[in-house]
């Protein structure tokens, strides 16, 4: 019997890292391992799993179970066809059982001891632990209404019935909380689209990559980060089918490795520059699809303006410098961007001339300080070249967002939130301190907030701590009782975020129930995994527990209507059958483990471009506003009526960067979902935690490969070996989001945690998170 190892293991991750598919002599392209043709004996049974982490895909696992023990997994082994590939699992999802046995797992209630932070912690009862949930909840809000209550963001479990869904419906049922909107990863690409799009942002369909001539990915990096389940399947497909994929990227991921023709280096926040530059370019040679930018386009020229606007505000008008003086050329952006006008000018041209083409922003990109603006001017450029609602091309914007077709609702009815009030998600620590003093300026919508926030609900989120930007000073918000009442957490460790809870509590994993998993990404999927082991210890389904807090609430039949976890599920099911046409029984569903449909090569914004009249964009023009009137109205001098480069604070032109001389970006890895699976051994082999550096930029410091260094700026500092490499632009080091903070008694992170360098600044429009803005020293021990 073939089983789980760490030998196995790690051959598996080193075929991953060399190249994420094989291609067949069909054009098919699939992934085999020796796990494969495994027999199974008559003591094993195989059970559909669910892989339901946050990393936007939701991908199918069978787990194969021998006297109630995982001993091996294997992903989705379902016919494998262009329009249903299979749905891969990455290394991630195929460690699981290593996580799942992990000797650290959180088995037992436990409320804190010690001061809030400390870490000690003693066993408690699930009577006491919900007891002492529903006596602190009923106080605040008694004390200060239901503004005080906070749900916090984030979530390593994204099944059905998890722990946020539960506790929505439970806040619900007892007059509301404090919500938030937007998200660490995209809060720029989805605030900023909108206003020159309309409405919400929408992008093309993987599955339409296969028509592209030209593919551009700005800081997008699938191969690593997985970022939604086939991504690199469509990527393989369209560069087998001959397109030139162009890489823009300060480091060489493993996305350019793969796959890309170009590697441009960019100096990071300054993504902006570089497309206003290749704007310049289209404009002078005349390469622009004028008729497209009349005919659906405002702000362009001074000929297509909207009324009222005082001449020279186009963005034409801007590129060529007729307001400042300064033309935006390749010699001005190639001082900014370090990129070399030569290849600007190339970039400009291809992007111009090769149609169809998609130009795809990751999330990196907008999240920095003028994140906003990149994802505006992508929008321009994509207008500008006529690829806007055409297959093969795209809308320019920030990755993600796509609207899918399954007419279908995957979680546990929550209800509806009383509480109108809402705050950008990246401000919840403002909230804590300051929370009625914020005002529309600071994000507050439906405000005033009557209360700051006085007891959070932290489900399976590191975001409390490891997640959230500038941990030293979130650490002196959280450890101030006088600040918050009252913080329950549940997760399957006891991450840096749970040790700074009141009480903690263990959930089951979702190999441990009956769960669905249902893509963000929107691809037309669902998963059901069943349940195929018992949960260790204590460890209770998050809707068990919350359960028995609304029952000592008074609400408890209001909140369960006499069902159970799965009960909610056969429902969701049923109601699927209703509005899917072909959607499977509840019966069919668990013995399949999968739904799908086809791919449907969906095109953002096909409808406004095929008939504009019928079907105008959801803008107050009714046209791609490339000037806002909106946002020039605001008179905010970030936030301009056309897209523009504007400098990011701590970017290449801050005068801090003479005491913090280099740039630093917090890439995703192969290895983690944001903080998920810092904790798992085999991926720690894997793929450890590393600092890139290049090899100049180490040789003035007298650092050598392997060696530990010392990063630090004015908020912290942390220790981390460093991995010399040409594969990173000089002036730039990256090191890894998600690994667990891990203080010395100095408080100086030994495991590489970046979040205790970042700042809680927040972008100009969306409020959102600038985590990529940077500047530190690096210094050898």
């Amino acid at each position: 019997m073939y089983q789980i190892t760490r030998r196995n293991f790690l051959k598996l991750s080193g075929a991953l890292a060399g190249t994420a598919f094989i291609a067949s002599p069909t054009g098919y392209f699939s992934f085999k391992s020796r796990a494969a043709a495994a027999p199974v004996d008559d003591e094993t049974h195989i059970v559909p799993v669910v892989c339901n982490h946050n990393c936007g895909g939701r991908c199918q696992l069978k787990a194969y179970v021998r006297n109630g023990k995982i001993i091996r997994l294997i992903t989705d082994d379902s016919p494998d066809t262009e329009k249903m590939p299979q749905l891969r699992a990455c290394l991630r999802g195929r460690s699981t059982a290593n996580r799942l046995y992990h000797p650290n797992r959180l088995k037992y209630p436990m409320k804190r001891v010690g001061k809030r932070g400390e870490g000690k912690f003693e066993r408690i009862s699930w009577d006491e632990a919900t007891s002492l949930i529903a006596q602190n909840l009923r106080e605040v809000l008694d004390k200060y209404g239901n503004h005080a209550v906070y749900i916090q963001y984030g979530t390593g479990d994204r099944g059905a019935v998890s722990g946020r869904f539960s506790a929505f419906r439970l806040m619900n049922l007892l007059g509301g909380y404090l919500s938030y909107y937007n998200s660490y990863s995209s809060a720029c690409a989805n605030y900023a689209a909108p206003y020159i799009l309309g409405k919400e942002l929408d992008n093309n369909g993987y599955d339409t990559l296969v028509y592209s001539k030209l593919i551009i990915l700005n800081g997008f990096n699938p191969a690593e980060t997985v970022f939604e389940t086939n991504s690199n399947y469509w990527l393989a497909k369209a560069k087998a089918a001959g397109a030139k994929i162009i890489v823009i990227d300060p480091r060489y991921s493993e996305t350019a490795a793969t796959f890309a023709d170009q590697w441009i280096p960019i100096k990071p926040t300054t993504d902006t520059a570089l497309f206003v530059a290749m704007a310049y370019v289209i404009i002078q040679e005349n390469l622009q699809d004028q008729a497209f930018l009349d005919n659906y386009c405002l702000g362009f020229d001074e000929a297509h303006m909207p009324e009222g606007v005082p001449a020279g505000n186009s963005f034409n008008s801007y590129v060529l410098g007729v307001g400042d003086g300064q033309p935006k050329t390749p010699e001005w952006a190639e001082a900014i961007t370090g990129i070399g006008a030569l290849t600007i000018r190339q970039l400009a041209r291809d992007y111009a001339t090769i149609k169809p083409a998609q130009l795809m922003q990751g999330l990196g990109p907008q999240r920095h300080a003028q994140g906003e603006l990149s994802v505006r001017m992508g929008a321009v450029l994509a207008a500008m070249t006529g690829n806007i609602g055409k297959l093969g091309g795209g809308s320019g914007t920030g990755e993600g967002g796509r609207k899918n077709s399954l007419k279908i609702k995957t979680t546990l009815p929550v209800g509806t939130n009383p509480v109108k009030a809402s705050i950008p998600v990246f401000l919840w620590t403002d909230a804590v301190v300051r929370g009625t003093e914020m005002t529309a300026a600071d994000g507050v919508k439906n405000g005033p907030l009557t209360s700051n926030i006085k007891f959070i609900w932290n489900m399976a989120s590191n975001t409390l701590i490891n997640q959230h930007s500038d941990i030293n000073k979130t650490i002196k918000i959280l450890q101030d009782e006088n600040l918050i009442q009252f913080i329950v957490a549940s997760d399957h460790f006891i991450t840096p975020s749970l040790k700074f809870a009141d009480v903690i509590l263990p959930s089951d994993h979702a190999f441990e129930r009956d769960d669905l998993g249902y893509p963000w990404s929107g691809d037309q999927y669902v998963v059901l995994g069943s349940k195929a082991v018992e949960a260790p210890g204590e460890c209770k389904r998050d809707y068990w527990w919350i359960s028995q807090v609304a029952d000592k609430m008074g609400i408890g039949v209001r909140f369960t209507e006499g069902k159970s976890d799965v009960d909610w599920l056969k429902q969701i099911v049923a109601d699927a059958q209703k509005s899917e046409p072909g959607f499977p029984s509840w019966e069919e569903l668990k013995q399949a483990g999968c739904f799908k449909k086809e791919a449907n090569l969906h095109v953002a914004y096909a409808k406004q471009i095929s008939d504009s009249e019928k079907y105008p964009f959801k803008t107050p023009s009714g046209k791609i506003e490339i000037f806002s009137k909106t946002l020039f109205a605001m008179n905010h001098p970030e936030i301009p009526g056309v897209p523009k480069y504007i400098a990011a604070w701590e970017g290449p032109s801050d005068p801090l960067i003479e005491k913090f001389p280099l740039q630093c970006i917090g890439p995703h890895i192969k290895r983690r979902t944001h903080s998920i699976f810092d904790e798992t051994p085999w991926l720690e082999e894997a793929e450890g935690q590393t600092m890139w550096m290049h090899p100049d930029d180490a040789a003035v410091r007298g650092i050598s490969n392997g060696s530990k260094v010392k990063v630090f700026n004015d908020r912290g500092a942390l220790i981390i070996p460093v991995q010399l490499t040409q594969r990173i632009r000089p002036g730039v080091v990256a090191i890894p989001q998600g690994a667990w903070y891990t203080p010395d008694a100095a408080g100086v992170c030994q495991r590489g945690c970046i979040n205790i360098l970042t700042s809680q600044r927040p972008t100009p429009l969306a409020h959102g998170n600038a985590q990529h803005t940077l500047l530190v020293q690096v210094t050898k021990l």
